[in-house]
């Protein structure tokens, strides 16, 4: 029998670079079902383009649309960070089951981030122009986690979980009370993210010194806030 080929060395690094390409650039692709029911677009007509995206969200109002899509798109961020965060740990990590259990929760928050998508050209908007920058910035944090041990990588996810489940808690009270396709996605997100922390709390995280836990909370509002607008 044949040997097995070995790795090269540049493998992970070239699975870390084709991973962010597919984040940032590439259409997002879900293995799950958009969660809530489609919304309706009117029998009279089937335009296209802006107009389709607009009729495709009949019962909202101008103002209720855009803020639908100003909050969806920093949820969409927020997932682009996620990705970002889990590639840049697993390429750290230094064991092969903590790597794991990072890639299979990147592969679940890839369906937030098609929902998110999908439901961002529902609203006739677009995703955060600045998306390659929380990318790069979260890279390097969860790689930075990473370096220092497992167990403070997965410290970094329990904190990240719970401040996102804080942050989905306010947008699902700040939606449009007609906006349920939204509602719908964002509580399915929430579910899997307290799953996700609860995950990583089993395998052995390690909690985050305070001050660390506050730095992240400031460095999440200022993506949260400047990509509700930008």
């Amino acid at each position: 029998m044949e040997p097995m080929e070995s790795r090269h060395p540049l493998d992970p690094l070239i699975a870390a670079a084709d991973r962010a390409l597919r984040a940032v650039f590439a259409p997002a692709h879900a293995s799950r079902p958009v969660p809530g029911n489609p919304p309706e677009t009117p029998a009279s007509a089937v335009p296209t383009g802006a107009e389709n995206a607009a009729a495709h969200t009949p019962a909202l109002g101008e103002t209720d649309r855009r803020e639908s899509a100003a909050l969806m798109r920093v949820n969409h961020a927020g997932e682009v960070a996620a990705q970002a965060l889990y590639h840049g740990q697993a390429l750290v990590s230094r064991s092969t089951t903590t790597r794991d259990l990072l890639l299979k929760a990147a592969r679940e928050e890839a369906d937030h981030l098609a929902w998110c998508e999908t439901r961002l050209r529902e609203l006739g908007s677009r995703p955060s122009l600045l998306n390659p920058l929380w990318y790069l910035g979260s890279f390097a944090i969860g790689a930075l986690a990473a370096a220092t041990g497992d167990r403070t990588s997965l410290g970094f996810v329990v904190e990240t979980e719970k401040q996102v489940e804080g942050h989905l808690d306010e947008h699902l009270a700040r939606l449009p009370t007609d906006d349920t396709r939204s509602r719908a996605i964002l509580n399915v997100m929430r579910t899997d993210e307290i799953g996700h922390g609860a995950a990583a709390k089993m395998a052995g995280a390690s909690e985050l010194p305070a001050p660390v836990r506050v730095l992240m909370r400031h460095a999440a509002r200022v993506m949260t806030t400047a990509a509700y607008w930008i």
